[in-house]
């Protein structure tokens, strides 16, 4: 038997294993069982084994759920505020993930505290948000150590406070949360209410690009870019630059195109300046679209196109970016000038 006539016989094997064991769970499901019923509801929200089918997993989650199964309630919320497998409703979302959560499941207590903090098709309410996540934090649940944190970084409900927001962000990093490591490190680059300290900044930034963090590959180009805490390096900038551009990041991209639009580590290059900002304009990525416009309005490496100019600018200031709104300005003055000298 060839190698890959073992394999095959494997897999085999496996398919008739997830078939017996799904067809284990129907008959469970179809006698009451509510753990059978969460499971089936599992398997088909996640397709494990068989397409996802988002209505059979709602079905067989509101069953479980109707039984007490706290899981299955906390699955039943999030369907129900998604609207996958039904009608969205905030209403039933809330009921059903109240109820988890009164028996403490952190799952639940974190979803029903996004909810209540950001005003999710319930009144607004960082006290409760809190309160929330404080149960699941007493769990040691890591996101919601992350999420109270957050609550102290941006001022919801509590004083801002960075340095209470980073001891909370520190006990959800210790546990593996990539996005704590990545605020500690904002936090300690911007230095608001906590002291700025770059070496605390850099050294969390490079814990998380070993993982491929695009945001912390932006963040270390800008600290190398402008010098942060090291030396001035364009040509080390740019290389983070890159890495976070050819993962699909828009930011990075349009950095990418500025550097090359100002010779920062590399030769003069308008060709490749316009194509990376051509690329996080596909993604109307706000100051990629002005500096194009600003390419067209001048010349930059295209042919003088004041409609395209235009057209870029306005893109750029409907999404608020303010030298987009005052370039759009002088060239619609401009514009208007020439129209009414003719």
């Amino acid at each position: 038997m060839t190698r890959i006539e073992e394999l095959l016989k494997q897999r085999d094997a496996i398919d008739a294993a997830i078939e017996a064991e799904y067809k284990k769970e129907q008959e469970a499901a179809a006698r009451g069982e509510a753990e059978a019923q969460l499971n089936l509801g599992i398997i088909h929200y996640k397709g494990q084994g068989v397409p996802q089918n988002l209505k059979a997993a709602f079905a067989a989650f509101k069953l479980s759920a109707e039984q007490g199964t706290t899981q299955a309630q906390y699955y039943l919320g999030v369907m129900y505020e998604q609207g996958q497998g039904t009608a969205q409703s905030y209403a039933d979302a809330a009921h059903w993930l109240e109820m988890s959560a009164n028996e403490g499941n952190p799952d639940a207590l974190n979803r029903l505290g996004a909810m209540l903090e950001n005003g999710w098709g319930v009144k607004k309410d960082f006290q409760a948000a809190m309160r929330c996540y404080k149960l699941a934090a007493e769990q040691k649940d890591t996101i919601a150590l992350f999420n109270i944190g957050s609550m102290y970084e941006h001022h919801h409900g509590v004083e801002q406070d960075d340095i209470e927001a980073i001891r909370w962000y520190t006990l959800a990093a210790n546990q593996g949360h990539e996005e704590a490591h990545y605020r500690i490190g904002c936090l300690y680059l911007t230095g608001h209410s906590v002291k700025q300290d770059f070496k605390k900044a850099k050294h969390r930034f490079e814990l998380l690009v070993q993982k491929g963090h695009v945001k912390s590959q932006i963040k270390l180009g800008d600290m190398y870019s402008k010098g942060l805490g090291i030396e001035q390096n364009f040509a080390e900038a740019m290389k983070w630059y890159k890495l976070s551009a050819h993962r699909g990041s828009a930011e990075a991209q349009a950095k990418v195109a500025f550097m090359y639009g100002n010779a920062q580590g590399v030769d003069l290059d308008y060709q490749e300046s316009l194509n990376w900002y051509l690329m996080a304009a596909k993604q109307d990525f706000p100051s990629a679209l002005s500096n194009l416009g600003f390419m067209y309005d001048h010349g930059k490496g295209v042919p003088v196109d004041s409609q395209r100019a235009v057209s870029y600018y306005s893109r750029a200031a409907n999404k608020g970016d303010e030298n987009a709104k005052r370039n759009l300005e002088i060239i619609e003055a401009r514009l208007a000038k020439q129209t009414s000298n003719n």
